[in-house]
Order: structure tokens, then C-alpha cells, then sequence
């Protein structure tokens, strides 16, 4: 396992009780933020609107591992006692569903009309640092370059973040192997890290200017020394208890040199294509646009929806699918995903969150069948 990740550079941290965090999200509630933040919904936890920290999953935890997720009483009143749940803020970005356009027919033709481009402002609570550097990444693809989406943009750019540093990992998460968490350093207005020995309080640190403005408004004043260092070692204790590790060495060329490695047959045999992997990881952006109109041509609409490389007509070209094998669409999946995403975008397309392990209904594990294909590699061709 690598070392540790250091503490960003702060010049000012804060303490805040929980009336303070209360007065926080009741603060960016009358200034009309929806805040979204997670809750325990259908047994899992969720990210949802909430009101307040009334809807928080207050002494409750998770316990994660290949294809099992379960939700578990803490022994303590945590507010943020879990590591992550199936669902991402990609939702709130990158909409699954997305009415691009609507057309009426009219006497002389059709209009056309465009879609509303201001949606609500949203605080997102409870962010943690592997879904920060997803939205980073998911910021390369729809922001960068010659071509911006401007719904992503308009949501994006309407964003107040609350960071929390991660006080327990989860049975499935590596960030710490993908330098991705557990401490948050970037993309923030504020982050907090939740401190329960000596009693129930947050450090605060802010981010951005605004974040520094909404701190000296609610928080009771600056961090004792004595905090700091719980806060620090809250993060450090969190970063030597990964679930999971992976050896990232020079892995975009492992997976180029082995686009024939039996171990895609091996996964394709427990495979079910099910995209549950792709539903849940924070930075998968396939999408697919569909036409559809009323019965009598009236009116048609042109949306987006969320798609996957999973499916056979994803990659649909005329005359047929090119990846028509379970076996081609994982490697597809997990070749874009830890390599050629650095050609494309500069980055790693995963961030070490370990959803696609949990929600696997079959419990398939990237990190493992990257060490498979590690631990044979050049063996099987006597090199």
C-alpha cells in the first residue's frame, strides 16, 4: 500500500458543534440551496433531498463487500460513520434522463422549444473525496475541450459542496490505492471531518472564499491544536484500513499487452452484463439519444439517457454490434476505464469508491482480476 496521502495545506480550520452544522444547512436552506445530502432510503443510503440534519443517517453504517451491501447499526450517533453508497452525485450532474428538445408541428412547419437551462442551486452534503475526483474527471468530458455540455455546465456551476473526510472505509474502497481520498483537497467550499471522542463536533476547513464566509458565520471559532491532530488522525487511521488495494504500476500497459489474456474468458463466463457496474460508478458517461413522438406526429421530443458499454446496442454500428461478446464488452469496460482514459483525458477513469464491486450481483472485483491478469502476465506467452 502506498503512504499515506498528506494533509493539504490549510491556514485556518474551525470548530463547529452541531448546532453549528444545524445553523449551516439551515443557513443555505433560506438562501434557497436545496441541499442533497445522504439519507437511509428502500435499505440503503442514499443521496436525497433533505431538510436538515434531521434526515441524516445519524449512528448508522454500512457493510460492504463483493456483490453484499447491508446496512448496520454504529455503536455511536456518526453522522458520516460509512464510507460511500450506490449512489453518486453523477445523478445530479449528468442527468440519467434528459429532454433535450420538444418540437410542435404547426400549419407552416414546426417549432421548436428549448429546454430550460437554469436548474436549482444544490449543496451537496456529505461529499466524500473519491466522488470529488469524479466529478473532476466527469469534468473533462463534458467541460474540456472544443465541445461543453450546457446542462452539465448550468448544474455544475450551481454547486455548493460540504466535504466530509472519511472516518471509516468501506470493505470495497481503494482510494487510497488511486490517490483519490480519504482526505478531500480540492473541489470543496467546505470540509469537515467528524470528530466523536471528547464529544460530537466537526473540524471545519474552507475551501473556497464563499466557504470561508459561511464559516465565519456559523462556527464557534477556530480549531483547538488538540483537534487538528484528532482530525488528522481520524484520516490517517481511515487510509490503513482500505478494503481493497491496487497495484497501479505501469497498468495501462499491462491491459494493452494482454487484450488476449484468458482471464476475459474467465470473467465473461460469471458476467451477466446486468450495467449495474456502470450505473453505479461515479464517472461512466455513456449515453444514448432516442426519438420519440405522440401518436399523431404532433409532438416529438428528443432525449438523452443513460446507456453502457454493456449493452449489445451500445455499440452499434451499421450492420451489426462490434462488441458482440459479454468477453469484449467487459474488457472494453475495464480497458477504458484504468487505461485508455489516460489517452483520452489526461486521468484514471476510477477513483477507488468500490461500487462496482459491491453492486455486482456476482461479485465481480476489478482489483482482482487486474492482479490475475498482473500475476500472469508474460507467463502465459513465455516472455
Amino acid at each position: 500500500m502506498p503512504e499515506s496521502i498528506p494533509p493539504p495545506v490549510v491556514k485556518d480550520r474551525f470548530l463547529l458543534s452541531l448546532e453549528d452544522f444545524d445553523a449551516l444547512l439551515a443557513g443555505l436552506r433560506a438562501e434557497d440551496w436545496l441541499l442533497v445530502g445522504p439519507t437511509v432510503k428502500d435499505g440503503a443510503l442514499s443521496h436525497e433531498e433533505i431538510s436538515g440534519v434531521g434526515d441524516l443517517p445519524r449512528g448508522w453504517t454500512e457493510v460492504q463487500e463483493a456483490g453484499t451491501y447491508r446496512l448496520a447499526r454504529r455503536e455511536d450517533d456518526a453522522f458520516f460513520g460509512y464510507s460511500v453508497g450506490p449512489r453518486s452525485w453523477k445523478h445530479l450532474l449528468f442527468l440519467p434522463r434528459l429532454r433535450l428538445f420538444r418540437t410542435r408541428r404547426q400549419e407552416d412547419g414546426f417549432q421548436v422549444e428549448s429546454e430550460p437551462t437554469a436548474p436549482p442551486r444544490l449543496a451537496l452534503i456529505g461529499a466524500r473525496s473519491c466522488d470529488l475526483h469524479a466529478i473532476s474527471v466527469q469534468d473533462r468530458t463534458f467541460l474540456d475541450g472544443p465541445y461543453k455540455d450546457p446542462d452539465y455546465a448550468a448544474r455544475r456551476e450551481r454547486l455548493f459542496v460540504v466535504a466530509v473526510n472519511c472516518g471509516q472505509a468501506g470493505g470495497t474502497c481503494f482510494c487510497v490505492s488511486m490517490r483519490t481520498g480519504p482526505r478531500a483537497t480540492f473541489g470543496f467550499d467546505i470540509a469537515l471531518t467528524e470528530l466523536l471522542e471528547g464529544g460530537h463536533r466537526f473540524l471545519a476547513e474552507a475551501g473556497t472564499e464563499r466557504g470561508a464566509r459561511w464559516l465565519a458565520r456559523v462556527a464557534s471559532g477556530p480549531a483547538p491544536e488538540s483537534d487538528v491532530h484528532a482530525a488528522d488522525a481520524v484520516v490517517e487511521r481511515t487510509s490503513r484500513s482500505m478494503g481493497r488495494s491496487l497495484d497501479t504500476t505501469e497498468v495501462k500497459a499491462l491491459l494493452y499487452r494482454n487484450l488476449e489474456h484468458p482471464r476475459w474468458d474467465d470473467v465473461a463466463q460469471r458476467c451477466l452484463a446486468c450495467t449495474n457496474c456502470t450505473l453505479v460508478c461515479p464517472t461512466c458517461f455513456c449515453s444514448s439519444v432516442e426519438d420519440t413522438s405522440d401518436l399523431d406526429g404532433g409532438v416529438a421530443e428528443r432525449w438523452r439517457r443513460w446507456d453502457s458499454c454493456f449493452t449489445l446496442e451500445h455499440s452499434y454500428l451499421h450492420g451489426g454490434s462490434v462488441h458482440r461478446s459479454i468477453r469484449s464488452r467487459y474488457r472494453q469496460w475495464l480497458t477504458h476505464k484504468v487505461a485508455s482514459w489516460w489517452d483520452q483525458f489526461g486521468t484514471s477513469g476510477c477513483v477507488g469508491c468500490g461500487r462496482c464491486i459491491t453492486w455486482c450481483p456476482v461479485g465481480i472485483d476489478l482489483t482482482e482480476e487486474l492482479a490475475a491478469i498482473r500475476a500472469t502476465d508474460g507467463v502465459r506467452t513465455g516472455e
